[in-house]
């Protein structure tokens, strides 16, 4: 038997297997990559760019990056955190994410992620986009305001649903955005079901179960009771 092969994150050594990524032998080993895009459940696209380390003093994508034997990683240092919290700043700025309103609240991973990196304000210009809410579907709302682009409900809609329900089109910041794969453009008009996995996916306030709005306070959400750093090898 082979010995365990390791590299280093911030100087911990992590164990990997051959073929896993930087960020899937971080969370095995329970070391939280700030991510947004990436989910366990699913081949990693590095979109957002949030999961970006150095890896022997280059840059690269965490959840792309094979871990390698020996490889030095940099993750939390003042120089990357700094970096993540520009992009959540405009990631902010491109949506309508007004959290004391949002249902999300408590169980939101983008917001999470802002007090993980202790963004304090939006930095940018706020853009305002006009964007749909879509309450056509009798179970589900979508309120597009709060879109971060990560495609999970694309991915989980096709991968696991064998339904297609969403996809992404478009080009640019504002006019990039999820479209719904019916002739009418409405939810209502898909066979999408509370069940699928799509409507359980989002990390944001996108897809959220109607009626059941708040069942659990806020204060005693997931994300109120621990940091998301504490929380690595049980969330997304």
């Amino acid at each position: 038997m082979s010995a365990t092969q390791t590299f280093q994150i911030d100087g911990e050594e992590i164990p990997f297997a051959p073929g896993q990524t930087i960020m899937q032998a971080a969370k095995a080993a329970g070391v939280y990559i700030p991510h947004l895009c990436w989910h366990p459940d699913f081949p990693a696209h590095g979109s957002c760019k949030l999961c970006t380390v150095k890896v022997n003093g280059r840059l690269g994508s965490a959840c792309t990056l094979e871990a390698q034997a020996g490889a030095e990683v940099e993750n939390r240092t003042a120089e990357i955190d700094d970096k993540r919290r520009t992009l959540l700043q405009m990631l902010f700025v491109e949506g309508n994410h007004f959290c004391p309103s949002c249902e999300k609240s408590g169980n939101c991973v983008l917001q999470a992620t802002a007090y993980e990196l202790k963004m304090m304000s939006p930095h940018f210009d706020m853009f305002y986009p006009d964007r749909p809410v879509d309450a056509s579907h009798p179970d589900v709302l979508l309120d597009f305001n709060r879109c971060i682009m990560c495609s999970l409900c694309v991915t989980a809609s096709r991968e696991v649903d064998k339904k297609n329900v969403f996809a992404m089109g478009g080009r640019g910041i504002l006019g990039r955005k999820v479209h719904i794969n019916s002739e009418s453009g409405r939810l209502a008009d898909t066979d999408f079901a509370i069940t699928d996995r799509a409507a359980h996916i989002c990390p944001v306030g996108v897809i959220l179960p109607k009626r059941k709005g708040f069942a659990v306070p806020i204060g005693e959400r997931q994300y109120d009771k621990a940091p998301i750093s504490a929380q690595v090898k049980e969330s997304a």
